[in-house]
Protein backbone atom coordinates (compact mmCIF):
# COMPACT_ATOMS: atom_id res chain seq x y z
CA UNK A 1 0.00 0.00 0.00
CA UNK A 2 1.66 3.23 -1.15
CA UNK A 3 0.66 6.83 -0.50
CA UNK A 4 -0.17 8.93 -3.56
CA UNK A 5 1.35 12.40 -3.83
CA UNK A 6 -2.08 13.99 -3.49
CA UNK A 7 -2.18 12.81 0.13
CA UNK A 8 -5.75 11.52 0.06
CA UNK A 9 -5.37 8.59 -2.29
CA UNK A 10 -3.68 5.26 -1.81
CA UNK A 11 -2.83 2.41 -4.11
CA UNK A 12 -3.85 -0.79 -2.37
CA UNK A 13 -2.65 -4.20 -3.48
CA UNK A 14 -5.10 -7.10 -3.39
CA UNK A 15 -3.33 -10.16 -4.70
CA UNK A 16 -1.87 -9.30 -8.11
CA UNK A 17 -4.15 -6.28 -8.56
CA UNK A 18 -3.62 -2.69 -7.46
CA UNK A 19 -6.59 -0.46 -6.69
CA UNK A 20 -6.69 3.34 -6.61
CA UNK A 21 -8.60 4.26 -3.45
CA UNK A 22 -9.78 7.71 -2.36
CA UNK A 23 -9.64 8.16 1.41
CA UNK A 24 -11.18 10.99 3.41
CA UNK A 25 -11.76 11.72 7.08
CA UNK A 26 -9.82 11.06 10.24
CA UNK A 27 -8.33 7.68 11.00
CA UNK A 28 -10.54 7.42 14.09
CA UNK A 29 -13.75 7.93 12.15
CA UNK A 30 -16.14 5.03 11.61
CA UNK A 31 -15.14 3.58 8.22
CA UNK A 32 -17.58 3.61 5.30
CA UNK A 33 -16.80 1.69 2.11
CA UNK A 34 -18.29 3.41 -0.97
CA UNK A 35 -18.72 1.24 -4.08
CA UNK A 36 -19.46 2.99 -7.38
CA UNK A 37 -21.47 1.78 -10.35
CA UNK A 38 -21.28 1.88 -14.16
CA UNK A 39 -20.16 3.97 -15.97
CA UNK A 40 -18.79 5.88 -13.01
CA UNK A 41 -15.64 6.02 -10.91
CA UNK A 42 -14.96 6.58 -7.23
CA UNK A 43 -15.34 10.32 -7.83
CA UNK A 44 -19.11 9.81 -8.04
CA UNK A 45 -18.99 9.72 -4.23
CA UNK A 46 -17.28 13.08 -3.70
CA UNK A 47 -20.40 15.01 -2.68
CA UNK A 48 -21.60 12.24 -0.37
CA UNK A 49 -18.14 11.72 1.13
CA UNK A 50 -17.85 15.40 2.03
CA UNK A 51 -21.06 15.17 4.04
CA UNK A 52 -20.13 11.91 5.76
CA UNK A 53 -16.70 13.21 6.72
CA UNK A 54 -18.30 16.36 8.15
CA UNK A 55 -20.34 14.05 10.37
CA UNK A 56 -17.17 12.40 11.67
CA UNK A 57 -16.97 9.33 9.42
CA UNK A 58 -14.06 8.05 7.37
CA UNK A 59 -14.76 7.19 3.72
CA UNK A 60 -13.04 4.64 1.50
CA UNK A 61 -13.91 4.85 -2.19
CA UNK A 62 -12.04 2.52 -4.55
CA UNK A 63 -11.99 2.55 -8.30
CA UNK A 64 -13.13 -1.03 -8.60
CA UNK A 65 -11.94 -3.89 -10.82
CA UNK A 66 -11.60 -2.65 -14.38
CA UNK A 67 -11.64 1.00 -13.37
CA UNK A 68 -8.23 1.09 -11.67
CA UNK A 69 -5.44 0.81 -14.27
CA UNK A 70 -3.66 -1.72 -12.07
CA UNK A 71 -6.76 -3.92 -11.76
CA UNK A 72 -7.80 -4.74 -15.33
CA UNK A 73 -7.31 -8.46 -15.85
CA UNK A 74 -8.18 -9.89 -19.25
CA UNK A 75 -11.30 -11.96 -19.84
CA UNK A 76 -14.91 -11.61 -18.78
CA UNK A 77 -14.51 -14.55 -16.40
CA UNK A 78 -12.31 -12.33 -14.24
CA UNK A 79 -15.27 -10.03 -13.47
CA UNK A 80 -17.75 -12.38 -11.83
CA UNK A 81 -19.36 -11.34 -8.58
CA UNK A 82 -17.08 -13.57 -6.47
CA UNK A 83 -14.03 -11.66 -7.75
CA UNK A 84 -15.67 -8.28 -7.18
CA UNK A 85 -16.62 -9.12 -3.59
CA UNK A 86 -13.17 -10.55 -2.90
CA UNK A 87 -11.67 -7.23 -4.05
CA UNK A 88 -13.80 -5.35 -1.51
CA UNK A 89 -12.84 -7.73 1.29
CA UNK A 90 -9.19 -7.43 0.28
CA UNK A 91 -9.32 -3.64 0.50
CA UNK A 92 -10.95 -3.83 3.93
CA UNK A 93 -8.24 -6.25 5.05
CA UNK A 94 -5.43 -4.13 3.65
CA UNK A 95 -6.65 -1.16 5.69
CA UNK A 96 -6.71 -3.29 8.84
CA UNK A 97 -10.46 -2.95 9.35
CA UNK A 98 -12.59 -5.60 11.00
CA UNK A 99 -15.92 -4.20 9.78
CA UNK A 100 -17.27 -1.28 7.77
CA UNK A 101 -20.51 0.40 6.84
CA UNK A 102 -21.04 -0.40 3.14
CA UNK A 103 -22.73 1.87 0.60
CA UNK A 104 -23.12 0.77 -3.01
CA UNK A 105 -24.72 2.38 -6.04
CA UNK A 106 -25.77 0.61 -9.25
CA UNK A 107 -23.30 -2.26 -9.83
CA UNK A 108 -21.64 -1.23 -6.58
CA UNK A 109 -24.96 -2.03 -4.92
CA UNK A 110 -24.84 -5.55 -6.34
CA UNK A 111 -21.37 -6.00 -4.86
CA UNK A 112 -22.55 -4.50 -1.56
CA UNK A 113 -25.53 -6.88 -1.32
CA UNK A 114 -23.27 -9.89 -1.83
CA UNK A 115 -20.65 -8.54 0.56
CA UNK A 116 -23.32 -8.17 3.25
CA UNK A 117 -24.80 -11.57 2.44
CA UNK A 118 -21.56 -13.52 2.32
CA UNK A 119 -19.58 -11.65 4.99
CA UNK A 120 -22.11 -10.28 7.49
CA UNK A 121 -19.43 -10.18 10.18
CA UNK A 122 -17.54 -7.57 8.11
CA UNK A 123 -20.55 -5.30 7.41
CA UNK A 124 -21.92 -3.08 10.18
CA UNK A 125 -24.72 -1.62 8.02
CA UNK A 126 -25.67 -1.72 4.35
CA UNK A 127 -27.01 1.14 2.28
CA UNK A 128 -27.98 -0.10 -1.18
CA UNK A 129 -28.66 2.58 -3.76
CA UNK A 130 -30.81 2.09 -6.88
CA UNK A 131 -30.37 -1.68 -7.27
CA UNK A 132 -32.50 -3.73 -4.85
CA UNK A 133 -31.60 -7.12 -3.39
CA UNK A 134 -30.59 -9.37 -6.34
CA UNK A 135 -33.51 -11.72 -5.67
CA UNK A 136 -35.95 -8.81 -5.94
CA UNK A 137 -34.29 -7.57 -9.11
CA UNK A 138 -34.20 -11.08 -10.56
CA UNK A 139 -37.93 -11.50 -9.89
CA UNK A 140 -38.69 -8.22 -11.62
CA UNK A 141 -36.49 -9.10 -14.57
CA UNK A 142 -38.40 -12.35 -15.10
CA UNK A 143 -41.92 -11.20 -14.31
CA UNK A 144 -42.32 -7.45 -14.77
CA UNK A 145 -42.67 -6.07 -18.29
CA UNK A 146 -41.63 -2.61 -17.15
CA UNK A 147 -38.34 -3.87 -15.71
CA UNK A 148 -37.72 -5.99 -18.78
CA UNK A 149 -38.07 -2.88 -20.93
CA UNK A 150 -35.78 -0.86 -18.67
CA UNK A 151 -33.09 -3.57 -18.84
CA UNK A 152 -33.01 -3.88 -22.64
CA UNK A 153 -29.70 -1.99 -22.72
CA UNK A 154 -27.96 -4.95 -21.06
CA UNK A 155 -28.25 -6.93 -24.31
CA UNK A 156 -26.03 -4.35 -26.03
CA UNK A 157 -23.57 -4.16 -23.14
CA UNK A 158 -23.01 -7.91 -23.30
CA UNK A 159 -21.97 -7.76 -26.98
CA UNK A 160 -18.19 -7.63 -26.96
CA UNK A 161 -16.79 -5.14 -29.43
CA UNK A 162 -20.11 -3.72 -30.58
CA UNK A 163 -20.90 -2.12 -27.22
CA UNK A 164 -17.47 -0.49 -27.05
CA UNK A 165 -17.83 0.85 -30.57
CA UNK A 166 -21.30 2.27 -29.95
CA UNK A 167 -20.47 3.85 -26.59
CA UNK A 168 -17.13 5.40 -27.55
CA UNK A 169 -18.09 6.70 -31.01
CA UNK A 170 -18.12 10.46 -31.60
CA UNK A 171 -16.09 11.28 -28.51
CA UNK A 172 -18.04 8.85 -26.30
CA UNK A 173 -21.23 10.74 -27.12
CA UNK A 174 -23.57 7.89 -26.14
CA UNK A 175 -21.65 7.11 -22.98
CA UNK A 176 -21.95 10.74 -21.91
CA UNK A 177 -25.64 10.71 -22.74
CA UNK A 178 -26.46 8.16 -20.04
CA UNK A 179 -25.83 10.78 -17.35
CA UNK A 180 -28.55 13.23 -16.37
CA UNK A 181 -28.09 16.99 -16.33
CA UNK A 182 -27.91 16.75 -12.55
CA UNK A 183 -24.46 15.13 -12.65
CA UNK A 184 -21.73 17.81 -12.47
CA UNK A 185 -19.93 18.04 -15.85
CA UNK A 186 -16.50 17.71 -14.24
CA UNK A 187 -17.50 14.34 -12.80
CA UNK A 188 -18.83 13.16 -16.15
CA UNK A 189 -15.54 14.23 -17.74
CA UNK A 190 -13.58 12.20 -15.19
CA UNK A 191 -15.71 9.09 -15.67
CA UNK A 192 -15.34 9.32 -19.45
CA UNK A 193 -11.59 9.95 -19.17
CA UNK A 194 -11.07 6.77 -17.16
CA UNK A 195 -13.30 4.63 -19.36
CA UNK A 196 -11.55 5.92 -22.48
CA UNK A 197 -8.22 4.47 -21.32
CA UNK A 198 -7.07 1.41 -23.29
CA UNK A 199 -9.07 -1.62 -22.19
CA UNK A 200 -11.02 0.21 -19.50
CA UNK A 201 -14.48 0.19 -21.09
CA UNK A 202 -14.16 -3.48 -22.02
CA UNK A 203 -13.18 -4.25 -18.43
CA UNK A 204 -16.14 -2.29 -17.07
CA UNK A 205 -18.54 -3.96 -19.49
CA UNK A 206 -17.17 -7.34 -18.44
CA UNK A 207 -19.18 -6.91 -15.24
CA UNK A 208 -22.27 -7.34 -17.44
CA UNK A 209 -20.73 -10.09 -19.53
CA UNK A 210 -19.87 -12.15 -16.45
CA UNK A 211 -23.23 -11.72 -14.73
CA UNK A 212 -25.23 -14.83 -13.96
CA UNK A 213 -28.57 -15.32 -12.23
CA UNK A 214 -29.44 -12.42 -9.98
CA UNK A 215 -31.60 -14.29 -7.49
CA UNK A 216 -29.35 -16.83 -5.78
CA UNK A 217 -28.32 -14.65 -2.83
CA UNK A 218 -30.03 -15.43 0.48
CA UNK A 219 -31.60 -12.74 2.64
CA UNK A 220 -29.10 -10.40 4.25
CA UNK A 221 -28.90 -10.20 8.02
CA UNK A 222 -27.41 -6.76 8.63
CA UNK A 223 -29.33 -3.49 9.17
CA UNK A 224 -30.18 -2.33 5.66
CA UNK A 225 -31.37 0.85 4.00
CA UNK A 226 -32.50 0.73 0.39
CA UNK A 227 -32.62 4.04 -1.50
CA UNK A 228 -34.62 4.21 -4.75
CA UNK A 229 -35.57 7.19 -6.89
CA UNK A 230 -38.80 7.63 -8.80
CA UNK A 231 -37.15 8.89 -12.00
CA UNK A 232 -34.66 6.03 -12.29
CA UNK A 233 -34.70 4.93 -15.91
CA UNK A 234 -33.00 1.59 -15.24
CA UNK A 235 -34.65 0.30 -12.05
CA UNK A 236 -38.42 0.11 -11.76
CA UNK A 237 -40.82 0.06 -8.86
CA UNK A 238 -41.61 -3.68 -8.94
CA UNK A 239 -38.19 -4.76 -7.75
CA UNK A 240 -37.88 -1.85 -5.36
CA UNK A 241 -41.07 -2.80 -3.51
CA UNK A 242 -39.88 -6.40 -3.07
CA UNK A 243 -36.46 -5.50 -1.74
CA UNK A 244 -37.43 -5.65 1.93
CA UNK A 245 -38.67 -9.23 1.53
CA UNK A 246 -35.02 -10.27 1.36
CA UNK A 247 -33.71 -8.52 4.46
CA UNK A 248 -33.87 -10.46 7.73
CA UNK A 249 -32.80 -7.48 9.83
CA UNK A 250 -33.93 -3.91 10.54
CA UNK A 251 -34.86 -2.39 7.19
CA UNK A 252 -35.77 1.00 5.80
CA UNK A 253 -36.94 1.93 2.30
CA UNK A 254 -36.13 5.51 1.27
CA UNK A 255 -37.91 6.78 -1.84
CA UNK A 256 -36.55 9.95 -3.44
CA UNK A 257 -39.08 11.84 -5.51
CA UNK A 258 -38.03 13.39 -8.80
CA UNK A 259 -34.42 12.11 -8.68
CA UNK A 260 -32.86 10.16 -11.53
CA UNK A 261 -30.66 7.05 -11.36
CA UNK A 262 -27.64 9.15 -10.41
CA UNK A 263 -28.51 9.51 -6.73
CA UNK A 264 -25.00 10.08 -5.27
CA UNK A 265 -24.49 13.12 -7.49
CA UNK A 266 -28.05 14.49 -7.60
CA UNK A 267 -29.15 13.91 -4.01
CA UNK A 268 -26.02 13.75 -1.83
CA UNK A 269 -27.74 15.30 1.20
CA UNK A 270 -30.55 12.75 1.22
CA UNK A 271 -28.17 9.86 0.60
CA UNK A 272 -25.77 10.95 3.32
CA UNK A 273 -28.68 11.26 5.74
CA UNK A 274 -29.77 7.72 4.87
CA UNK A 275 -26.27 6.42 5.60
CA UNK A 276 -26.06 8.33 8.87
CA UNK A 277 -29.43 7.09 10.14
CA UNK A 278 -29.49 3.31 9.66
CA UNK A 279 -32.59 1.40 10.77
CA UNK A 280 -32.61 0.18 14.35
Amino acid sequence: MTQDVSGNHERIDVGPLTFDVALAGGAQGRPVLLLHGFPETARSWELVSTRLVAAGLRTIAPNQRGYSPGARPDGADQYGIAHLVADAVGIIDALGLSEVDVVGHDWGSVVAWHLAGWYPDRVRTLTAVSVPHPAAFGWALRNDADQQRRSEYIKLFRQEGKAEQVLLADGAKRLRAVFSDGVPPELVDEHIRVLSEPGALTAALNWYRAMGRMDELASVTVPTTYVWSTEDGALGRAGALRCGDHVAAPYRFVQLEGVSHWIPEEAPDALAEAVLQPPQ
